[in-house]
């Protein structure tokens, strides 16, 4: 954390609440989701009528609310994939101040002076990529899945009596 600078403590936090909202999902999907599903499909079983127009509206309520569940979330999951490396720039642009900075004070010669700001500059770079890639995988199976299951789902919610 000394290396990379107080923006690499900007990415811990960005990282944390992104992984904080992936472990939800996972969760959702693991425990939430099967309870919410057999409930609605339950419900839908349930009704005597499923051919009229009416029935077909409550059908389509049911499957919104559970596609409305399912991606709960996942947008500012997408987003804060997205920010990881916009705040690992950041650390880039501030390390390579610090590099100008002694550029600026002890000459272009002295490398050993430089090289703390050089390391503020790629460490929070990489840490910003590292974090964007781990989430980015995740985030899209996450929306994939619940893609999958909304039109399962719908499969199951048959309309003919």
């Amino acid at each position: 954390m000394e290396r990379g600078g107080d923006v690499l403590f900007g990415i811990l936090v960005v990282t944390f609440l992104m992984w904080v909202l992936i472990v939800e999902r996972l969760w959702f999907f693991a425990l939430e989701y099967k309870k919410q599903k057999n409930r609605v499909v339950e419900a839908w079983e349930s009704r005597e009528e499923r051919t009229s127009w009416y029935a077909h509206k409550i059908r389509t309520a049911m499957v919104s609310e559970i596609n409305h569940n399912l991606f709960q979330g996942v947008n500012l999951i997408k987003t804060l994939v997205a920010i990881c490396p916009l705040v690992g720039l950041l650390g880039t642009v501030t390390g390579m101040i610090d590099v100008f900075d002694v550029m600026g004070s002890q000459g272009s010669s002295n490398a050993r002076a430089m090289a703390a700001g050089v390391s503020k500059a790629t460490i929070p770079t990489m840490a910003g990529m590292v974090a964007a890639l781990s989430g980015m995988f995740i985030s899209t199976y996450i929306e994939k899945r619940a893609k999958r299951e909304v039109e399962r789902l719908q499969d199951s919610l048959t309309t003919d009596h």
